[in-house]
């Protein structure tokens, strides 16, 4: 690709740090980041790969600063991490085995989709928690399907997670929140690893945003374990159609177009 300016990259760098922060509190920076990439010019593919490059130090920094405060053992969560890892790795698979015309056509929609239903869905904390499965079920379903969807697409996976735990686990939001960021990094990482294998990542800005995100999910981890999670999902909604529509709009490619012609053809 292109040679990215240092307006663009400061631009990545400072909806890496956005996305890092809200992330590590309610989930759904990849909202942020994935329309930011696309929006400087990746490709579908290089967009994802080099999403879950960034999205890795932001998800593996507010992980530590869990564990480190024992909100969360890592050792305690074995199967989850295990179902996570190889659901993650095959959506990974599964995405770059797809044509990037399709990709370019369906990712729009699909950001759109994913900020509209985490507007309008019930918030982690006011579901009803209690425990309805256990925990080696949890670790099939939720970690094998949450992760297959992290390593295919990903956003939102955070906030998935997160309601995972509190409808099916009965965890508070808390403890929700720490365990979501082991289950994230781990999809991250898996993900990461695929796409590294395919050539797709775009090491400079993945980096630095990177840098970003690692910077504001120690902010965002601090908050929660001093606060509580704060629920901020409508900014980050509204900022990420914000970024999607600017995207959308000023595509030379069309993507407008081509994401309209998709979904009339699903009615057609």
């Amino acid at each position: 690709m292109d040679f990215l300016s240092f307006e663009t990259l400061g631009a990545l760098f400072a909806v890496g740090l956005l996305a890092g922060f809200v992330d590590a509190i309610a989930g759904g920076g990849g909202l942020l980041t994935l329309p930011a990439l696309l929006w400087a010019g990746l490709s579908p593919a290089e967009s994802l790969a080099t999403n879950k490059l960034q999205s890795s130090f932001g998800s593996f920094s507010a992980a530590v600063k869990f564990a480190r405060s024992g909100e969360v053992k890592p050792r305690d969560m074995a199967a989850m991490i295990a179902c996570t890892f190889v659901g993650s790795a095959f959506g990974a698979i599964v995405v770059q085995m797809l044509d990037s015309g399709f990709l370019r056509n369906v990712i729009p929609v699909l950001l759109v989709g994913i900020a509209v239903w985490l507007l309008v869905s019930p918030k982690a904390g006011d579901i009803d928690a209690h425990q309805r499965i256990g925990e080696r079920t949890f670790a099939l379903l939720a970690g094998t399907g949450i992760g297959f969807y992290d390593g295919f697409f990903g956003p939102g996976t955070g906030t998935f997670f997160a309601i995972a735990f509190v409808s099916l686990l009965g965890f508070n939001l808390r403890k929700a929140t720490a365990h979501t960021k082991v289950l994230n990094f781990t999809s991250n990482a898996a993900a990461l690893l695929f796409f590294l294998m395919g050539g797709h990542i775009v090491w400079v800005a993945g980096l630095l945003m990177g840098v970003g995100q690692s910077l504001g999910a120690q902010l965002g981890a601090h908050m929660v374990i001093r606060n509580g999670a704060a629920i901020v999902r409508p900014m980050l909604v509204v900022a990420s159609l914000a970024i999607t529509a600017k995207l959308v709009w000023t595509d030379e490619q069309g993507i407008v177009r081509a994401a309209i012609a998709t979904v009339s053809s699903w009615f057609a």
